[in-house]
């Protein structure tokens, strides 16, 4: 990554450590930086905020006036900007929407895609911010081959993001600098310690809702109790409410039983949800929608890659085709566990993200 005088860049700042040692080697390297940061908390739902930061909850404040600081002591100019609007209507209804429909949501990608690469930098233009470029400090790079802007994993493997990044098209990719893609955690906290950056001992943010307790962005009329049953329909016991309750689920479901039970799927038409014993979560493949290519234009024969089918998981072979209206179809080379609707399925051909979509069905 090379900066210059004239080039201007604009760094996503959340008032943790990554974002703020990404603005300072963004200004040491000679671009012209300004800081930006997005109010989302609204206050109208009850949240109770942990000792760690979540994305969405009271502690905002905080992160704000941290951003803040940080901005101070690198002299670059501060924007605050609300998005509470846009917060509220793409990820947050996005997210229950989704819970309510019987699928796992991503909370993460939807917010990247459309606040954070979105509405973010768009309204930051809109408030006087200058800039060419947009930074963040997810860990992960962007490469340049053969004409097309490329997504790939960040050098420090533990870390890499890309995973939450698949939709950003290439279009975007050619205006989005990631400083951090080539440094291991440990060495950014310890550049953030060489610049005496406050936040170089912060702890991260893991969750979405802060208190990791999503269940208080629902009203109690839209949760509502119902039996747990087995493949055949046989009643085991009762569920406290669909929400709570994800594909491959086995811990918290209350169920007296000689074997180990798992969620297999979610029944929303019969407010139900049907459990089995391990076997009955293996998938051979799955189905997805939505979807957005970024090492091709797009899908027109079968490729070998690796799928990636929730954050946490590990990349398994498989082959990806196209399906007929705008999906496709992805087998795994060995069965997989826990392939839950609504989560996203990311695909990647060595360490470049080759693609992904947002699972629609297994495969059995």
């Amino acid at each position: 990554m090379m900066g210059n005088t004239k080039a201007k860049v604009a760094i996503a700042l959340s008032g943790g450590v990554d974002s703020s040692v990404a603005a300072a080697l963004l200004k040491e390297e000679g671009f012209e930086v300004v800081g930006i940061t997005m109010e989302i908390f609204d206050g109208s739902i009850v949240v109770q905020e942990a000792q760690n930061h979540a994305c969405y909850g009271p502690g905002e404040k905080e992160d704000v006036e941290a951003a803040a600081s940080i901005c101070k002591k690198l002299a670059i100019p501060f924007f605050v900007i609300d998005l509470k609007k846009e917060y509220r209507g793409h990820v947050i209804d996005y997210f229950k929407k989704e819970y309510l429909a019987g699928r796992t949501p991503n909370p993460c990608v939807v917010c990247n895609k459309r606040l954070k690469f979105g509405f973010l930098a768009e309204k930051a233009k809109a408030a006087g911010a200058d800039f060419n470029f947009f930074a963040t400090g997810h860990y992960a790079r962007v490469v340049r081959s053969e004409g097309r802007f490329l997504l790939k994993k960040a050098v420090d493997l533990s870390k890499d993001q890309t995973y939450f990044l698949y939709r950003l098209t290439p279009d975007q990719l050619s205006s989005i600098l990631f400083p951090l893609g080539a440094y291991t955690k440990q060495q950014v906290r310890k550049i953030a310690r060489s610049f005496g950056l406050e936040t170089a001992h912060r702890p991260e943010s893991q969750d979405f809702i802060a208190g990791g307790d999503y269940s208080t962005l629902f009203n109690k009329d839209e949760v509502e109790e119902g039996d747990i049953v087995d493949d055949q329909g046989n009643i085991l016991g009762r569920h406290r409410g669909i929400i709570y309750y994800t594909v491959g689920q086995r811990r918290g479901l209350g169920i007296a039983s000689h074997r180990r039970l798992y969620v297999m799927k979610i029944d929303t038409a019969n407010n139900r949800v049907v459990v089995g014993g391990r076997e009955s979560i293996f998938s051979e493949g799955l189905i997805a929608t939505d979807l957005n290519f970024i090492a091709v234009e797009r899908l027109r024969r079968p490729y070998k890659v690796k799928a990636k089918i929730r954050f946490r998981h590990q990349e398994v072979d498989a082959t990806v085709s196209p399906l007929n209206n705008d999906k496709m179809k992805i087998l795994f080379s060995r069965p997989q566990m826990s392939v839950a609707p609504g989560q996203s399925a990311v695909l990647y051909l060595d360490d470049s993200v080759f693609g992904g979509g947002v699972i629609e069905q297994a495969i059995q």
